[in-house]
């Protein structure tokens, strides 16, 4: 019988484990990394479960059959009061995986096939080893929520340090001995969830080594993973309310998979969504990222976006909204529907309004299509619960709402720099002073006309406009020149 990929998963950072204690990296005391690391996963297993008496038989046995380990449930439940109950321990990285960030770091050390490092090759597997664990128990929605908010808390640790971003594969890992020193482990290393860094530590910018892919050497591009589009959706800036609750949802979705995989009942959800907030706010990019997702998970057939407002879906004729929007949804099957600013379907008060007739139709066919369409509506936050409920349909499938909070002025300027690179220019010290003042002081006054991330976007292209005014009639302009972006080009009048 062949192994499952959590088996396969498992057997590979066992042999990490030894590789690494193999190169001098490990504890102080002589302990053995491999059999740490199975007491990690073990701890881990017990701060998932929910000490319920269902499925006690098949847990207990997933446990021998994968860690070599017999204990009764009686047994996970005292180990779990013992050793990993409260929320301190879900917000604590474990030794074992400090020890392979430590070897990342120290370098060497070679990606996997997937372009991972080795804890997060390590990290990934504590994410399938949950899933599959609560998915043989029962999957409480309290063992689905502790999984994610696990998972999420070990992705920041490794962001901390430069590991989670994946490379090309089975490259060789460069040192980065500053940071490996950095790593202690005189104390347990807690991560703040509120921030995404230890606990007490300060946000010092780190070295610009942090979060960098790998080149690509000139390879072609190979389809993009769900592992790709989960670490895109877990690295976009801010948002982490926004990045909980659909990686808890993706969770569940797994979950459910591996319920039905192995012939087991599972409950029936609703994934279709609510996004609220202010424009600028990643609404569109979210949705464009989990159509992907959703398609990788096997929800969705195609995985398109197919983004509409009003316009696209309401005619002033009768009869003919209903034929435009049916339309529309055609177009989305297999994929999703993003209808933006959709409150205003229901804002009309004029009787000869067409937007109702468009409701009343994607209402019809979210029915008809159930397997095969998602909807995500979105627009401003108290227009869209107003529009949620002015029909019972609409709030009997739209229950789940993702709030996509106003980005602050320190994650502007993130963006402003993401944004920087991607077009090949930088900041030089002031300028760099200037712009993060510039857009703090744009976040906290939030001016009626305040646009969120395309208020940092239309910026940097006022800059770049502003530049090239400026080396127009320069001689000798190189590279280095068209790159720079200094204080006159960013100041605004």
């Amino acid at each position: 019988m062949p192994l499952s990929n959590v088996k396969i998963e498992l057997n590979n950072s066992l042999i990490n484990a030894d590789l690494i204690s193999n190169r001098g990296v490990g504890f102080t005391d002589n302990r053995s990394l491999k059999e740490k690391l199975k007491m990690d996963l073990l701890a881990y297993l017990a701060y998932l479960y929910d000490n319920s008496d269902m499925g006690a038989a098949q847990v207990t046995k997933y446990i021998e059959d994968n860690l070599i380990m017999h204990v009764t449930r009686d047994q996970l439940v005292k180990f779990k009061y013992e050793r990993c109950n409260g929320e301190k321990f879900g917000m604590t990285v474990p030794e074992s995986v400090k020890v392979f960030a430590k070897a990342d770091l120290k370098g060497g050390f070679r990606r996997s096939s997937t372009g991972f490092t080795m804890s997060r090759q390590l990290s990934h597997l504590y994410g399938d080893f949950g899933r599959e664990f609560i998915a043989i128990g029962g999957a409480t929605d309290d063992e689905v929520k502790k999984l994610t908010d696990y998972s999420m808390m070990l992705d920041s640790f490794l962001k901390e340090y430069g590991l989670y971003a994946s490379g090309a594969p089975n490259e060789l890992i460069e040192a980065n001995l500053s940071e490996m020193e950095n790593l202690s482990f005189d104390m347990p290393l807690i991560i703040d969830p509120a921030t995404g860094k230890p606990m007490g530590e300060e946000d010092d910018e780190k070295s610009g080594k942090k979060n960098k892919k790998a080149e690509k050497d000139g390879k072609e591009e190979t389809e993009v993973t769900l592992d790709q589009m989960l670490e895109e959706l877990n690295s976009l800036v801010g948002l982490e309310e926004v990045k909980a609750d659909l990686n808890n949802l993706i969770n569940f979705i797994k979950v459910m998979k591996l319920r039905e995989a192995h012939g087991m009942k599972q409950p029936e959800i609703s994934l279709h969504l609510v996004f609220s907030g202010n424009p600028g706010t990643g609404k569109t990019t979210v949705a464009r990222l989990l159509a992907g997702i959703y398609q990788k998970l096997g929800v969705l057939a195609k995985g398109q976006l197919v983004e509409v407002d009003r316009s696209n879906l309401v005619v002033g004729y009768i009869g003919q909204t209903a034929t435009k929007t049916s339309k529309v949804i055609d177009s989305a099957i297999g994929g999703v529907l993003f209808i933006d600013e959709a409150y205003t379907l229901t804002s009309g008060k004029d009787e000869k309004d067409f937007g109702q007739e468009a409701v009343d139709t994607l209402l019809k066919r979210m029915e008809d299509n159930r397997d095969e369409l998602i909807v995500i509506v979105a627009g401003y936050t108290e227009p869209m619960e107003e529009f949620v409920d002015s029909n019972p349909g609409l709030k009997s499938r739209f229950n789940k709402y993702i709030f996509f909070k106003d980005y602050t002025g320190e994650e502007l300027y993130k963006i402003f720099q993401l944004q920087c690179k991607k077009q090949q220019y930088h900041l030089n010290k002031a300028a760099g002073k200037y712009v993060k003042e510039y857009l703090t002081a744009r976040a906290e006054a939030h001016e009626e006309n305040f646009a969120n991330a395309r208020e940092a976007r239309n910026y940097l292209e006022r800059c770049i406009e502003r530049q090239a005014n400026r080396i127009v009639g320069l001689e000798n302009v190189d590279g280095k020149v068209l790159e720079e972006l200094v204080l006159a080009d960013v100041k605004e009048d």
